[in-house]
């Protein structure tokens, strides 16, 4: 993700720098910010001269000496413990004392992350969400020794480049999106490990149903907009039958266990192989975009 966050950082007018590493990451990176920019040409989101000028902001390096004067730095390394300790380690001693430090941690503790931060108050989460160049939620997430000051600035950062910032008081385990993410995928999988739907129908439940209805109202919103006597009967024989497995089903297990991680691997719950893979992000975006331009315009 921190390719496609970078590229966010570049069009609002900010010099940026990618690091890794691995020479083959930052290629990586290259090639996914080429299908971005290609999407949103295609889209017009952008034009050619935009993208140019974009792509010039954006320089690489596997130097960690480029950290030195960074003013903002965001990381969006593997999700293991020790990895990011060792990073941050490193990083915080190597920055100016006045720069602010965030990670894009999808769930990992803030606070456990902390511990290997210099001065960890001016350090925080700054969740975004797939793809990141398109989607506008970013989650900020506080720290015990988060500073309010560090906080409220990666919000009203946030806000400046376009995102549409919710700020996480307290530092749980998945934040806010991924709570209700899990949560979501814990249920559907009970559904096709149940008989009762198949993984393409629970799919279509979503693109054509509760996703139209979630795009733009939430689920509080929605339970009002209903009625909460009519919430509150169906809560009332539904919840009892909803799965609240506490390990991860074998659904998930089996595919995970055989090296089969979805898109990254060109097989998961569907098959990607023979450049569906490149296709599926494709489509994505392009529906994301249709999407992003409907509900959050300049407008709005």
């Amino acid at each position: 993700m921190g390719a496609s966050i970078a590229q966010i950082y570049a069009q609002y007018g900010h010099t940026v720098v990618l690091y890794d590493l691995f020479p083959e990451a930052i290629q990586k990176g290259k090639d996914l910010i080429a299908i971005n920019q290609e999407t949103s040409l295609a889209a017009g989101n952008l034009t050619k001269r935009q993208s140019e000028e974009l792509l010039a902001r954006i320089s690489c390096s596997t130097d960690m000496d480029c950290f030195k004067n960074a003013d903002f730095v965001i990381e969006a390394i593997v999700e293991r413990m020790n990895i990011k300790h060792d990073f941050w380690s490193k990083v915080s001693a190597l920055v100016r004392e006045d720069a602010i430090l965030t990670s894009n941690t999808s769930g990992l503790s803030l606070t456990e992350i902390a511990k290997a931060v210099l001065l960890p108050e001016r350090f925080c989460g700054m969740h975004w969400v797939n793809p990141p160049h398109i989607v506008p939620l970013v989650e900020v997430i506080k720290g015990d020794k988060t500073s309010d000051a560090t906080a409220q600035a990666v919000y009203d950062y946030a806000l400046s480049i376009g995102r549409k910032p919710v700020m996480v008081k307290k530092d749980a385990h998945g934040f806010v999106l991924n709570r209700l993410q899990f949560a979501i995928l814990r249920e559907s999988m009970h559904i096709v490990e149940s008989g009762i739907a198949s993984a393409e129908d629970v799919d279509n439940v979503f693109k054509y149903g509760l996703g139209m209805r979630y795009a733009a109202i939430g689920p509080f919103e929605t339970a009002d907009l209903g009625g909460l006597d009519t919430f509150y009967n169906i809560a009332s024989y539904l919840f009892a039958d909803l799965s609240d497995r506490k390990t991860v089903p074998p659904m998930l297990a089996d595919l995970f266990n055989e090296g089969s991680y979805g898109v990254k691997t060109c097989k998961g719950f569907y098959d990607y192989s023979d450049g569906k893979d490149r296709e599926a992000i494709r489509r994505r975006d392009k529906m994301f975009l249709k999407l992003a331009k409907c509900l959050y315009t300049e407008e709005e």
